[in-house]
C-alpha cells in the first residue's frame, strides 16, 4: 500500500503527524521486522505505508517543524451541499481577534452544535484542513459544527489558544439563533491536540459558569505532558505513530518550558488538573498501541471517580489517527460507530445499533 497526495489529503492533521513521526521509533529501539507484530491486522498495510512515507529518522526541532509546515498538502476538496462561512470575531480581552469555520448554518432551525478544535500536536495543522471531515459530520449528524484556527505553538503558548477556544464558544453560544443552533445541545470535540484542546475548554467552561456543555467528546486527546517525558511507554505503545521524542516537542512547545516537571502550570495540562468534578458527559476513544492510551485510560478513570458520566473505547491494535488514516477499515468504522452515538447521546438523538 501507498500513501499518495490525496490520501495525505484525507488524513487530517493528527494522522499525518502520526505518519511523519513513524519513523522515529526505530530510533527508540525498536526492531524493524517487530514494530508491526501488535497492529491489528486490517490495519498493518496501513502502518507500514505511513513508516516507509516518513523516511530516515530525525530529531523533533524548530527546523523540521518549519520544514514539515512547508510541504503539507493542501486541504480535501469540500462537499457542496454543506455551506461553509468564515468568520473572523473578537477575541477575549487582551486577545487578537480569531477565525472561525461555520459548517452548516441554518437560520430558523434549533439543532445541535459542536465546538471543534483541530488536531496537530499543538504545533501543525489547521480548522480550514478540517472542513471536508467536519462537512461529513455536520451532514450525517444534522448539526452545526463551529471550528476555532486558534494560535498554534510555539508562537503561542496554551494561555494564548485556550482563550482562542473559548472565544470561539462564546461566540457560538451568543449566535446561536442565527445559527440556528441549540443552546442546551453545544458539544465540544477535538482529535488528538484537538482532543486536549476541547478537555481545557471543558475545564474553562466549567470554572467560568458562561456556557453549559452537552458532553466533550475526546478522540485519542493529548492530555499529559509528562508522557514520554517523565512517563516512558513500553516499547510496543507508540512503535507506530505519534511517539515520546514528537509529544516532548508538541508540549514544550504548547508550555514554553520543559515538559515533565513540577513547575508545569496545571491550567495547560488537563491530566494535572485535581478537581474533574462538574464537568459534562465525556466521551474518550483512543488505539490500544497509542501512545495515549494509558494517559487517556487514566483521565476516564479519574472522572468516573468525579462523579463524570464517562464511556471508554479502547480499540487493541489500534495507532494514532487510525480512524482517518484507516477510515475504510472496519476496525475504524467501529469506532467512528461509537463516537458517533456519543453524539447522538449528546444531542438527544437515537443511537445506531
Amino acid at each position: 500500500m501507498e500513501l499518495g497526495r490525496r490520501d495525505m489529503m484525507e488524513l487530517g492533521a493528527g494522522a499525518l503527524l502520526a505518519a511523519f513521526s513513524s519513523s522515529a521509533s526505530f530510533a527508540q529501539g525498536a526492531k524493524p521486522a517487530a514494530i508491526f507484530d501488535n497492529v491489528d491486522p486490517e490495519l498493518r498495510p496501513i502502518a507500514e505505508a505511513m513508516v516507509k512515507a516518513d523516511g530516515p529518522s530525525r530529531p523533533w526541532t524548530r527546523a523540521m517543524l518549519n520544514d514539515i509546515r512547508s510541504h503539507m498538502p493542501p486541504p480535501a476538496a469540500r462537499r457542496a451541499d454543506v455551506p461553509v462561512e468564515q468568520r473572523r470575531v473578537s477575541g477575549r480581552a487582551g486577545q487578537p481577534d480569531v477565525t472561525l469555520w461555520i459548517v452548516n448554518a441554518r437560520s430558523g432551525s434549533n439543532r445541535p452544535a459542536i465546538l471543534h478544535t483541530h488536531g496537530g500536536g499543538f504545533i501543525l495543522g489547521s480548522a480550514q484542513s478540517e472542513l471536508a471531515y467536519l462537512q461529513g459530520i455536520a451532514h450525517d449528524l444534522d448539526c452545526v459544527i463551529v471550528s476555532v484556527e486558534y494560535r498554534l505553538a510555539p508562537e503561542t503558548t496554551y494561555a494564548g489558544s485556550i482563550e482562542d477556544n473559548y472565544a470561539g464558544l462564546k461566540w457560538l453560544h451568543a449566535n446561536a439563533d442565527s445559527l440556528g443552533v441549540d443552546r442546551k445541545r453545544i458539544v465540544a470535540m477535538g482529535e488528538s491536540a484537538g482532543g486536549g484542546h476541547a478537555a481545557l475548554l471543558a475545564l474553562a467552561a466549567r470554572d467560568r459558569g458562561e456556557v453549559p456543555l452537552a458532553a466533550q467528546i475526546l478522540i485519542y486527546p493529548m492530555l499529559d505532558d509528562r508522557t514520554g517525558s517523565g512517563v516512558v511507554p513500553p516499547p510496543w505503545i507508540a512503535a507506530i505513530g505519534w511517539n515520546a521524542g514528537a509529544n516532548r516537542f508538541g508540549w514544550q512547545s504548547f508550555l514554553g518550558l520543559t515538559p515533565g516537571g513540577s513547575n508545569v502550570p496545571a491550567a495547560a495540562v488537563p491530566a494535572r488538573r485535581r478537581d474533574l468534578s462538574g464537568l459534562p458527559p465525556t466521551f474518550i476513544g483512543v488505539g490500544g498501541i497509542d501512545l495515549f492510551v494509558s494517559e487517556d485510560i487514566d483521565y476516564a478513570r479519574r472522572l468516573t471517580e468525579a462523579n463524570v458520566p464517562t464511556e471508554l473505547i479502547v480499540v487493541p491494535g489500534a495507532f494514532h489517527g487510525f480512524d482517518r488514516a484507516g477510515a475504510e477499515t472496519r476496525v475504524a468504522q467501529r469506532f467512528n460507530k461509537a463516537k458517533y452515538n456519543a453524539l447522538r447521546r449528546a444531542f438527544g438523538q437515537p443511537v445506531v445499533v
